[in-house]
């Protein structure tokens, strides 16, 4: 465990306990509209869903589930990785935080490389809603929706792994020049808990939008 009376403590704060139950509320509330966010997009994919299901199934088959398994896999990986590296913080291991965080961070560009290979494919096929659009379905219109709530979902959730990439790479630059978060964690787990979400929204993204009625 880390000296408590080595953390910096900020005026605002009584002692370091008080300034790291604050911040971790902090991050639990950003999570909380986070949550807020994506339960829109998944409550309005599930009511569509619901609303015109042989479209939408037949659509979801024009995913590439290799790469979404693939992708899956990756981000399971990191977040292990994440969770040593939240360790290592608390253990004031420098060196072996700062690989776990690039580590973490490498893997999050290898999800990004390997979505943007998906939807070059996928906009070579004229999957990508628009004039371009085209389909093989027999409810192109439906078909389509499927894939403006795909793009938006995954979109929105690329945006948000390529943000946690940026701050988990500063964070390591941080953790093995200038040794930052000696007896001062808290940043790294509220890092992870981040990271640990945007591993969660893909977990709940692909069974969705992959897998539901693939086969039916």
């Amino acid at each position: 465990m880390p000296d408590v009376l080595a953390v910096p403590i900020e005026h605002q704060f009584d002692d370091a306990t008080q300034q790291r139950e604050a911040a971790t509320m902090g991050m639990w509330l950003f999570i909380a509209t986070e949550i807020l966010l994506f339960g829109g997009m998944f409550l309005g994919y599930t009511a569509y869903r619901h609303a015109y299901p042989s479209a939408f199934a037949e659509a979801s088959r024009h995913t590439l589930i290799a790469f979404g398994g693939t992708n899956t896999a990756v981000l399971l990986i990191s977040s292990t990785v994440m969770a040593f590296a939240v360790r290592a913080a608390s253990q004031n291991r420098r060196k072996l935080l700062g690989l776990l965080l690039f580590v973490t961070a490498s893997l999050g560009v290898l999800f990004l490389v390997i979505k943007g290979l998906e939807y070059a494919h996928e906009i070579n096929e004229h999957l990508l809603p628009g004039r371009a659009f085209h389909i093989d379905a027999a409810d192109p219109q439906h078909a389509e929706l499927f894939f403006y709530i795909y793009w938006l979902m995954t979109g929105v959730h690329a945006l948000h792994v390529t943000i946690g990439v940026v701050l988990i790479t500063f964070f390591a630059f941080r953790a093995w020049f200038r040794d930052a978060f000696r007896n001062h964690d808290t940043p790294i787990e509220l890092l992870g808990l981040y990271w640990h979400f945007v591993d969660i929204v893909w977990v709940f993204l692909f069974p969705l939008i992959y897998m539901i009625d693939r086969h039916s």
